[in-house]
């Protein structure tokens, strides 16, 4: 009887315990993100411009972003284009420069660590200032161009054909965080499969047809949710390198609800795109995991 007794107080000092360790987490979680979200929410029936208080306007906010306001589909659109070609280029570019680090080498180490740089700091201001000026009429680009004798006058930033490809350029760019998942999800591939490929005569294409891709799935489908996730997010590049010129071009959808509520100040109009988004977000992830048990590779279901 004693030691039961012991054994529940035991058991009630570790969830105690438990609960003080996490209580830190759970307090900025309701502070910092479910408060804010469901305020969001109210507010995005309402009619705010943060001077006064919220006048409840039911679906108007939602009504006027569907028939309204062509500007919410056509930076949509925009955002849409930007994700769906970003997105692939930046895995292929990640899985390529996986597999030339799989083998270490003397600066192999080094070389890692200089391709995941852009990642930590390619959604800095300071990054996106100096993206446009390599992209400017008088930057790097249009002199490196002029050098080896191609056109060196193009307005990159200021045609509407050339303006988003900058900035795509730009998220492919930061390929280095897939990049190190990729890497991590290579050095998991059983050595074995390649040797016996090997025997079977089996070429470095097939061997990366029949092999790398099918056992990298699970990688590339964590991959592929998180890069969608934050294409469709993506603000800096658009705000801060073009503005969303030229002619609404390279708009960004969540500029455009920066510029609803902070320069506009209706906030209870930028709180229904922002849901608006979370909606659009949740549909595609749902896709996209629906879409994994054709082309996921599950060892548990595979035998």
């Amino acid at each position: 009887m004693k030691n039961e007794k012991r054994m529940n107080s035991a058991v009630r000092r570790e969830a105690v315990a438990g609960y003080l360790f996490i209580m830190p987490f759970i307090i900025g979680f309701l502070a910092f993100s479910a408060v804010p979200i469901l305020i969001s929410l109210y507010l995005s029936f309402t009619e705010y411009d943060v001077l006064g208080s919220p006048k409840f306007i039911g679906l108007q906010n939602y009504i006027r972003m569907f028939t309204a306001d062509p500007k919410v589909w056509k930076t949509f659109g925009v955002t849409f284009f930007y994700a769906a070609v970003s997105v692939p280029l930046k895995l292929i570019m990640a899985l390529a420069v996986a597999m030339l680090f799989l083998k270490n080498t003397r600066f192999t180490g080094f070389m890692r660590g200089v391709y995941y740089l852009p990642s930590i700091m390619g959604g800095s201001i300071a990054v996106a200032v100096l993206w446009r000026r390599l992209f400017a009429s008088d930057g790097v680009i249009n002199a490196l161009m002029a050098l080896v004798g191609l056109p060196g006058d193009i307005a990159w930033l200021g045609r509407k054909d050339t303006a988003i490809w900058t900035l795509i350029i730009l998220a492919v760019w930061q390929f280095g965080s897939s990049m190190l998942i990729f890497l991590a999800g290579l050095k998991q591939i059983p050595a074995s499969l390649y040797e016996a490929a090997t025997v079977d005569g089996g070429s470095r294409f097939r061997q990366f047809i029949s092999i790398t891709l099918p056992m990298l799935t699970p990688v590339l489908f964590f991959n592929l949710v998180q890069q969608t996730i934050n294409a469709f997010m993506a603000f800096t590049q658009s705000f801060v390198i073009t503005n969303g010129g030229p002619r609404d071009s390279t708009r960004f959808y969540c500029v455009y609800q920066y510029q609803r509520a902070f320069e506009f100040h209706e906030m209870g109009y930028a709180s229904a795109m922002a849901w608006f988004m979370l909606v659009v977000i949740g549909i595609m992830t749902a896709l996209i995991f629906q879409s994994s048990t054709r082309w996921v590779y599950n060892e548990s279901k595979e035998g």
